[in-house]
């Protein structure tokens, strides 16, 4: 009986991780690209390994707003695809045409948009210290993955870019 219960844990645990990535894949694949401005950043971590941990720009409405823990906000994209902020979502204002949702998180007192942090191979930080915005995939619910950095100019950062 234990066995057979270690063995339908273990497969749950498989099937769970496994729809994950085929989400985040999916994703990747049928995203919108949108790219936000990133705040300073800093970085190193010494105890993570070589990451840059990010803050997005985020509009003085949003820092003031008394924000829910979790929601959305309604970007609009220019011809570049750099997202602009335009209000809170609320479900009496959905968004209007070339308009997307994006998912924030509210934690210690910051607003999340996207990954927080970027993580990158020891010894390459050099590529990203011009970064200036985050590349990210948002499928139409509003859930995004963080795929990369660009810099002001919004060409793509990294060691493949830089050949």
């Amino acid at each position: 009986m234990r066995n057979a219960l270690l063995w339908l844990t273990t497969l749950l645990v498989l099937v769970v991780v496994n729809v994950q990535i085929v989400q985040k894949e999916r994703l990747l694949q049928q995203g919108v690209t949108m790219l936000l401005r990133l705040a300073p950043v800093d970085p190193r971590s010494l105890i993570q390994g070589d990451y840059m941990a990010l803050r997005y720009a985020l509009p003085e409405f949003l820092r003031k707003n008394l924000l829910p823990r979790d929601g959305y906000v309604v970007v609009r994209l220019d011809e570049q695809q750099v997202a602009t902020i335009v209000r809170v979502y609320t479900p009496d204002a959905p968004p209007g045409p070339g308009e997307y949702l994006l998912r924030y998180r509210q934690r210690n007192g910051r607003v999340q948009l996207g990954s927080h942090a970027f993580f990158f191979q020891e010894g390459h930080a050099d590529y990203y210290t011009n970064a200036r915005y985050g590349e990210l995939r948002v499928h139409r619910s509003g859930k995004s993955v963080l795929v990369g950095l660009r810099d002001n100019d919004l060409h793509p950062l990294g060691p493949s870019q830089q050949k």
